[in-house]
């Protein structure tokens, strides 16, 4: 009974905290409105959210969030240092298709992320079987030591976290 009223406790009360915020007021009225949201909105979105993954190495989890750390540190820097070396020059920026291995769509939103807050890639799209994606990349001389280095850093650890 409390998981169907309850499907998603946080973003309940996400919803109902924004709505309070939002309108600043207490008033009966808007803490009502806010309750409803938060209990109507995640019941009605229920079926679109993927199933929950299943963590199968936590360490590799760790291991991870430090790996894109310091990546997203190293390649701050890196923009950084050829902005101001090499102002005006041309950088190696390209598209990139990267194979994937990667089936697990929560892997893949993962993947997503990471891509993301990495500066100098963006992930563009992501072929409708999931076999491939396409990435712009900043800087990019070799092809294929960028592949394997993604598929490396990136791909092997989010299938070791989803899928084995």
């Amino acid at each position: 009974m409390m998981k169907r009223l309850f499907p998603a406790p946080l973003m309940s009360a996400a919803l109902m905290a924004m709505w309070l915020v939002l309108n600043a007021s207490l008033a009966v009225g808007d803490v009502l409105l806010a309750v409803l949201l938060g209990l109507v909105v995640p019941a009605l979105l229920a079926p679109l959210r993927p199933a929950r993954p299943r963590i199968r190495h936590p360490l590799t989890v760790l291991r991870l969030i430090g790996v894109v750390g310091l990546d997203v540190l190293e390649s701050n820097w890196l923009v950084l240092r050829t902005l101001l070396t090499r102002p005006g020059q041309p950088t190696h920026a390209r598209f990139v298709r990267i194979p994937l291995d990667l089936r697990d769509p929560s892997a893949l939103a993962a993947l997503a992320v990471i891509t993301t807050v990495v500066p100098g890639t963006v992930w563009c799209e992501l072929a409708r079987d999931s076999s491939a994606l396409l990435l712009h990349v900043w800087d990019a001389p070799d092809e294929a030591a960028f592949i394997a280095h993604y598929k490396q850093r990136y791909e092997q650890p989010l299938r070791e976290i989803f899928e084995s």
